[in-house]
């Protein structure tokens, strides 16, 4: 059975936000005093369980599990090991995770032994100093140890950095260096219009484009046919022995080839990250409904997903959506 929406896109990926807290508080994804959900509010285990194995069972075959920061959930592990357990019993072929690599150190190895073999992780800055003023009080020392832990254990690992104009725009060709040092993908993000975190998006954006320019004429980039089942363009150097990628949502739209839709801890299923309009699981598993409602729930979606997100930059202009990227799922 195959998942396919309105436009006739293949949907086989599903991002599981499994908590709306994190230990970090990014300056373009929170407010530095933020209200996380009520735990009553968020899906329990056996719930987002019961989601995936609907999911699983019409088509989708890769499940990235998000947050905020998932590694904070204290069940994480446990979802993860029953996820492992469908996977090529099921269509579930790939069980991968998002994180800021804070407790990576603590949990790579579980990690490994119950099937998550890539993991992204989210880092900007690999000046201390910077990286203690982007997360506000993080400690960059904990995210390099769950790095080289993850590689110790055979995961394999992809950097996210987003492009900060004022903040990290001149230190991308250092990252980059870095990465290639450690032989792990690097992919540079475009800053995204979510709500409001106290800066104003406009002055954070930089379009990657013009950042491409540059770093092409350093590196003379060459486009690979490479897909992880995500929006980035990847480019191989032979100065370097690794892939960057470009996800470039405001620059370049790359809807057409979208194939994911998110689930928020709280079970709403957002069909597009940069649209307002969901579906309210969290009812319909607590009221008892059996999973053929759910799954013709989940075949409605796909009936009204967007052709495209609706993200716009514009200076004096608020986000169109309104909630926090830890709310939605990273």
């Amino acid at each position: 059975m195959t998942l396919v929406d309105q436009f006739s896109r293949k949907i086989n990926y599903l991002r599981v936000s499994v908590t709306d807290r994190c230990d970090l508080r990014c300056v373009y994804c929170m407010k530095e005093k933020m209200t996380f959900l009520p735990k009553s509010e968020i899906l329990t285990l056996e719930e987002i369980e019961r989601l995936c194995d609907n999911f699983i069972e019409l088509g989708v075959s890769k499940i990235r599990i998000t947050g905020g920061e998932p590694l904070v959930r204290r069940d994480i592990i446990e979802l993860i090991k029953k996820l492992n357990f469908k996977k090529n019993k099921t269509n579930l072929k790939e069980i991968t995770l998002t994180s800021n690599g804070t407790l990576l150190a603590k949990h790579a190895k579980e990690l490994k032994k119950f099937g998550v073999n890539r993991i992204n992780i989210s880092l900007d800055t690999i000046d201390p100093d910077k990286y203690k003023e982007i997360t506000r009080f993080g400690n960059l020392d904990n995210v390099i140890k769950g790095i080289k832990e993850a590689i110790k254990n055979k995961i394999k690992v992809k950097i996210n950095v987003v492009a900060l104009k004022n903040f990290n725009e001149n230190e991308l060709e250092k990252l980059i260096i870095w990465a290639n040092k450690l032989k792990i993908d690097i992919t540079f993000i475009e800053v995204m219009p979510m709500e409001e975190t106290g800066i104003d998006r406009y002055h954070q954006f930089i379009p990657l484009d013009q950042t491409f320019n540059k770093l092409n004429s350093i590196f003379e980039f060459k486009k690979i046919d490479k897909s992880t089942g995500g929006p980035a363009l990847y480019y191989q150097s032979k100065k370097l022995s690794i892939n960057v990628g470009f996800i470039t949502p405001l620059s370049n739209n790359f809807c057409s080839s979208c194939n994911r839709i998110r689930i928020t801890s709280t079970g709403k299923l957002f069909m597009c990250l940069g649209q307002n309009d969901y579906i309210d699981f969290r009812d319909i598993l607590r009221n008892d409904y059996g999973n053929d409602y759910i799954k013709e729930k989940i075949n409605y979606a796909l009936k009204i997903k967007p052709k495209r997100h609706d993200f716009l930059i514009e200076e004096n202009n608020k986000p169109y959506i309104q909630r926090h990227m830890n709310v939605t799922g990273g």
